[in-house]
């Protein structure tokens, strides 16, 4: 696409997109491509994609609600636990592969990195930012964060992993991600400075190295 062509679907996606990250991955999604969310949850991000960008694919989810939900919006998704990996799928069988917020959910954090990487040619992954500031101060507190990007008390949370975006950034290289690219947001707002203290959600594009 040309820089006119990329500014107008930028345009387009940013009155149509129900949540700024959608419109963050957007960007960065070809139309026409072959898409895998992992972790799809009701499937409102692949539907959005979908009807926005004509792309087409596959969500991974386990809970049943949301295999249910995906079904309902006309996604194509299979009932998987990404903990067991991604031997289903070939190496580099997606254009592209999304781990949207569903990182900090899986136990085997290095292992379903590497997976992400191996099946698509290039990917997607989103969480939630540990280092935002009022978390810290909350554990400085003596308790547990809770906030729009953190919703969940700790005694409910599907969380099983706590990481900053620096921790990402170090963890990345280990295990064969390269990042091409790196969106910090806070409500929806892109961070451009200190984004590991004031961003709340951060968004990378990698490839495997």
């Amino acid at each position: 696409m040309n820089a006119t062509a990329i500014q107008a679907q930028n345009n387009a996606l940013q009155g149509l997109a129900p949540r700024n990250d959608f419109r963050v991955i957007a960007r960065w999604i070809q139309p026409g491509s072959q898409v895998l969310d992992l972790g799809c949850g009701d499937g409102s991000l692949l539907r959005f994609l979908t009807d926005e960008l004509d792309v087409s694919g596959y969500g991974v989810e386990i809970n049943d609600a949301g295999v249910l939900a995906s079904a309902q919006r006309g996604i194509n998704v299979i009932q998987q636990d990404m903990e067991g990996g991604l031997a289903l799928f070939e190496d580099q069988s997606f254009d592209m592969v999304i781990l949207s917020q569903t990182l900090q959910t899986i136990h085997r954090t290095a292992d379903i990195l590497r997976e992400t990487v191996r099946v698509g040619r290039e990917a997607i992954v989103s969480f939630p930012n540990f280092g935002y500031w009022p978390h810290r101060l909350a554990v400085l507190r003596g308790r547990m964060p809770v906030s729009k990007s953190l919703p969940f008390q700790w005694h409910n949370t599907p969380n099983v992993r706590v990481l900053t975006i620096r921790d990402f950034e170090a963890l990345a290289p280990e295990v064969g991600v390269r990042i091409l690219d790196r969106a910090v947001l806070h409500d929806g707002r892109p961070v451009n400075w200190g984004a590991n203290w004031r961003g709340s959600l951060a968004v990378y594009r990698v490839k495997r190295n």
